[in-house]
């Protein structure tokens, strides 16, 4: 009976498991809702979004030189000898003007020598940049004349004597672009233009010491981790937070801000950036470091959107920037122009009007006939000369028949019997009588830009503006 009895009490347990295994699974506990993220520190965002736009010029400036370095050592000339041509996509606006001579200085180790040669009165220009984008200085025709020269450039925190028979620049920070433009009339100029470049010289000033004016250049320094593909500023817009202040942070030891630019120094230290140190967002609260990363994508998204529009002054259909080059507490434009035109020159090198409009108003297109009309005396104020340049709507060059880029006063063009003049814009050659004066159109939509070197005081105090573009009836 004992056993009977196991076997029925087991028989028992197991029909109770068969009859639980058919019943569902008892209800999951209730889910807790995790806690929704910090909301941004507000004050903190501002004060981010505030330092990303005074910061973002120094940032580009220092990823474009680390690009152009790449192929180029510091300290040492990059010469174009030939124009770009309608297949060319490497540089956007270009111009048929002037062939560049570029350099990145780096005057922390000591200060550089820039030679020029007897230039026999041909145009041409130094600027220098600073980190900053700001024009510093400019040599050339227009400020120290053509004869043969010698410069020294000195970083702000040199001190020394410097040898005889030289002049001294100092630069306001160690970073450098010498943005060099030498004018150039036409592809059968180019030999001559070349012998010019060849003699702009580079020298540290103890190899200048030494050696008496000869240059001589370190072989190039091996670049380690460079994108030398992506677009400067494509690159910043991929950095987060952490990495963009971070690099800013390392600029400013040799790159000090402005005097003028006290009130944004102390916003800098209250946002945690110490000069020379890596900018860790990892210290920082969630509220605080949410308000740090949604204040820098503000700002880049804003130097974004007003790239996009009109940031000159529109007159006759022309948009016009009369204060580029230098910009003072103008922090914002500072930052829009180097989104897409950083090496911007300053107003008194060069001005230079764009337009994709008419004169009413109405986009420019290869599928209509314009002119643009001067009246007599009237022609772009020009110490140098000036160019009008066409381009399609991707501003490049348009490939045409008579593989004409731009016009302007170094052509032979025909006067009106008044002394007036026109240039006709369109598609269709005009005819042999006014071909001179013909500037090739493609058949979409174009925009153009008249370059005015060396503006004369009408321009310079905006007494002068271009005409408008009419559509040819």
């Amino acid at each position: 009976m004992i056993v009977s009895r196991h076997l029925v009490l087991a028989a028992v347990a197991i029909a109770i498991m068969l009859v639980g295994c058919g019943k569902s699974a008892p209800p999951p506990p209730p889910k807790v809702e995790a806690p929704p993220a910090p909301a941004a520190n507000e004050d903190v965002k501002r004060l981010a979004t505030e330092i990303y736009v005074y910061a973002y010029p120094l940032v580009v400036m220092d990823l474009t030189k680390q690009v152009m370095i790449a192929k180029t050592p510091l300290n040492t000339f990059q010469h174009r000898r030939a124009f770009p041509d309608a297949s060319s996509t490497d540089v956007v606006n270009p111009n048929v003007d002037t062939l560049s001579s570029q350099a990145w200085l780096d005057l922390a180790r000591e200060p550089i020598v820039l030679s020029v040669p007897d230039a026999r009165d041909r145009y041409y220009m130094m600027p220098m940049l600073d980190a900053w984008t700001n024009v510093f200085q400019s040599p050339g025709k227009r400020t120290t004349g053509t004869k043969k020269a010698d410069f020294v450039i000195v970083g702000p925190k040199w001190k020394g004597e410097l040898p005889g028979g030289v002049e001294e620049i100092r630069a306001p920070t160690d970073m450098v672009w010498l943005n060099g433009r030498t004018q150039t009339n036409g592809k059968a100029d180019y030999a001559a233009v070349a012998k010019i470049q060849d003699q702009y010289k580079l020298t540290p000033l103890s190899q200048w010491r030494k050696s008496g004016a000869k240059a001589v250049h370190a072989p190039p320094t091996p670049q380690t981790g460079v994108d030398a593909k992506t677009a400067p500023v494509e690159q910043v817009a991929k950095m987060n937070a952490q990495t963009f202040f971070s690099r800013f942070a390392s600029l400013l030891p040799g790159n000090p801000p402005a005097k003028e630019d006290a009130t944004v120094v102390e916003k800098i230290k209250k946002l945690g950036i110490v000069a020379g140190q890596p900018f860790d967002m990892s210290k920082l609260d969630a509220a605080t470091a949410k308000g740090v990363e949604d204040g820098a994508k503000s700002a880049h998204d804003a130097i974004v959107a007003a790239a996009k529009g009109s940031t000159g002054d529109l007159r006759n259909g022309w948009t016009i920037h009369w204060d580029l080059g230098r910009y003072g507490t103008n922090y914002g434009l500072r930052a829009v122009i180097a989104s897409f035109a950083v090496g911007a020159n300053a107003p008194e090198d060069a001005i230079a009007p764009t337009t994709r409009l008419d004169g009413g108003g109405r986009p420019l297109d290869g599928a209509n006939k314009y002119v643009l009309h001067f009246d007599k005396g009237k022609t772009p104020p020009a110490s140098a000369f000036w160019s009008l340049t066409m381009y399609n709507d991707t501003h490049f060059f348009v490939a045409n028949p008579i593989d004409r880029h731009a016009i302007g006063d170094r052509d032979r063009l025909n006067l009106n019997p008044d002394g007036s003049l026109d240039i006709y814009l369109q598609r269709d050659n005009p005819g042999k009588d006014k071909e001179s004066n013909w500037l090739p159109a493609p058949k979409e939509s174009f925009n153009v830009i008249l370059r005015i070197y060396w503006p004369k005081q009408d321009l310079l105090e905006r007494r002068w503006t271009p005409p408008g573009i009419q559509r040819a009836t």
